[in-house]
């Protein structure tokens, strides 16, 4: 199979033989059901609710009683990945994934509705219709994915449900009633009012698109998230859309290859084998597969791994968003950390947003705690570490304080972008006069990474900084800083007074005795 065909791995149902005839078990599935909407619209708040009124909601975490929420859980109350929920309504289970709503995670948006078998599109009766919600319906419509409307906050004294189904309407969602077929049904997250009823329409939705699996046919379905956890290793959450997944079987994807050595389902307990729509959590692959994979399982690593061409997904992310940040003069280099590759996925996407507006040039990404790896790259780089819900070891905090590298780390998308785009306005600010005296020549072997020594003499000398070499009285040549030191160590700015070091990029050979004096 060549790479360009691994996304579209078939997961129909693969009929085992025996005796040489083949033969079909296919029995009903539950639906996978993905949550989409704007941001704050009371996707989690719902999902929350639904939990709490199943009898599979049940503690995951291993401290407690009682779950706290999803929303609780999310850092600033917003949701931040995908999350995987499995419960009962009327005796029939149904497989949620929720995903985020903030504009920068419309990449996981996007992967959750490729996942489902239908989906929940909420819309807040005290807002309306906003921009995720558009974006929603249009992922929708390109995936082909059934979806029913669920307006809430229904109990607010400022909702207005006729105003949202007129919005609806002028955003191409025709709902019963109202000239078009979507189903809808108006409710409260916070009281459970109506709730029920929209389960029953999810079931009756789902009873239209007679979803099915064979029991006998290998494992299939897609890599819904993935992380390092610091004791147990690669974990990966998959969703099963075909087959019988069980521990011991080996399980290929397009990027990684691996065997089920632990295998849990969405409450963590330990399981033999796992039937289709359920979320499995899968222990054993060699290194992290890629969010949004299809994989496919078996008996025969070797016949898998024909039927799967292999690429590096952490590659990919970084060369996707290196090629957007382009190669600009100038530009803030920076190191990716993250979780996981779900928030890989995110932050990279977060930074091809800056670069649209802003020279970056991504020069590392991975997953996992930064480390002091992490921080030698960026040091090397001359790059700032960017971690979105990765925490710093102690070793990479010493290292970074002590070569005055930054790291810029938030759990929350917000405060991170906050961050960022702080520092390059303070990067950007104007570098004032300054001028420098140079009193060493260290190495000239290539004009445009000279590395001088001097003293600044008057102002302030900024890295990045553009120069006028003055010799005798007159202006000779001109040049860039590219990097900047101060007793040996990365810095911004040497003020007057301080001595400092520097790789110039400059066509013109700098002498002992000339004047850098900043543009």
């Amino acid at each position: 199979m060549a790479s360009s065909e691994v996304n579209n791995l078939n997961l129909r149902p693969r009929p085992a033989s025996k005796g040489g005839e083949a033969r079909s078990t296919l029995v009903g599935r539950p639906p996978i059901v993905v949550v989409m909407g704007h941001v704050d619209h009371g996707k989690t708040t719902l999902l929350d609710y639904i939990r709490k009124i199943s009898f599979k909601a049940r503690a995951t975490s291993p401290s407690a009683g009682e779950p706290r929420s999803v929303a609780e859980r999310e850092a600033g109350g917003i949701t931040q990945s995908i999350g995987a929920y499995e419960i009962e309504h009327s005796g029939r289970k149904i497989t949620f994934i929720d995903t985020p709503g903030h504009e920068a995670f419309s990449a996981m948006r996007s992967r959750g509705a490729h996942l489902a078998d239908l989906a929940i599109l909420v819309v807040a009766g005290d807002e309306g219709v906003k921009p995720q919600t558009k974006e929603s319906v249009k992922i929708l419509e390109e995936t082909k994915t059934p979806f029913v409307v669920a307006i809430t906050k229904a109990d607010k004294q400022n909702a207005d449900i006729e105003k949202v189904k007129n919005e609806l309407a002028a955003a191409g969602v025709l709902l019963e009633g109202y000239g078009g077929q979507v189903s809808y049904q108006s409710i409260s997250s916070k009281t459970g009012e109506h709730v029920n009823e929209l389960l029953d329409l999810i079931l009756l939705t789902a009873d239209l698109e007679n979803l099915a699996y064979d029991p006998l046919a290998p494992a299939s379905g897609y890599v819904l998230e993935t992380r390092v956890d610091r004791q147990r290793g690669l974990e990966a959450t998959l969703v099963l859309k075909n087959g019988t997944l069980r521990e011991g079987d080996f399980i290929v994807t397009g990027s990684a290859v691996g065997r089920v050595k632990i295998l849990e389902n969405f409450l963590e307990d330990a399981v033999a084998e796992l039937l289709p729509s359920s979320p499995a959590l899968v222990i054993g692959f060699e290194k992290l597969p890629a969010v949004g994979e299809e994989f496919v399982s078996g008996a025969d690593p070797k016949a898998l791994m024909q039927e799967v061409a292999l690429v590096s997904p952490l590659v990919k992310v970084a060369k996707m968003a290196a090629a957007a940040a382009g190669e600009k003069v100038g530009a803030l280099n920076v190191v990716l950390k993250s979780a996981d590759t779900g928030s890989l996925e995110v932050l990279s996407q977060i930074m091809q947003g800056i670069a649209a507006t802003k020279p970056l040039k991504i020069v590392g990404a991975s997953v996992g705690e930064v480390n002091d790896n992490d921080v030698k790259l960026a040091i090397s780089a001359g790059a700032v570490v960017i971690a979105f819900k990765s925490k710093t070891d102690k070793a990479a905090k010493a290292l970074a304080d002590a070569n005055r590298a930054v790291i810029i780390s938030s759990d929350v998308v917000y405060d991170l972008t906050r961050a960022i785009e702080l520092f390059l306005a303070e990067r950007e600010k104007p570098a004032g006069t300054g001028t420098l005296e140079v009193l060493a020549v260290f190495n000239q072997a290539k004009p445009e990474r000279q590395v001088v020594g001097g003293k600044v003499v008057a102002g302030v000398f900024r890295n990045k900084a553009a120069f006028d070499i003055e010799r005798e009285g007159s202006m000779v040549g001109s040049g860039r800083i590219l990097n900047l030191q101060e007793q040996k160590k990365d810095t911004h700015e040497v003020r007057e007074g301080s001595e400092a070091g520097l790789l110039a990029n400059s066509t013109t050979l700098i002498k002992v005795g000339d004047k850098l004096a900043i543009q």
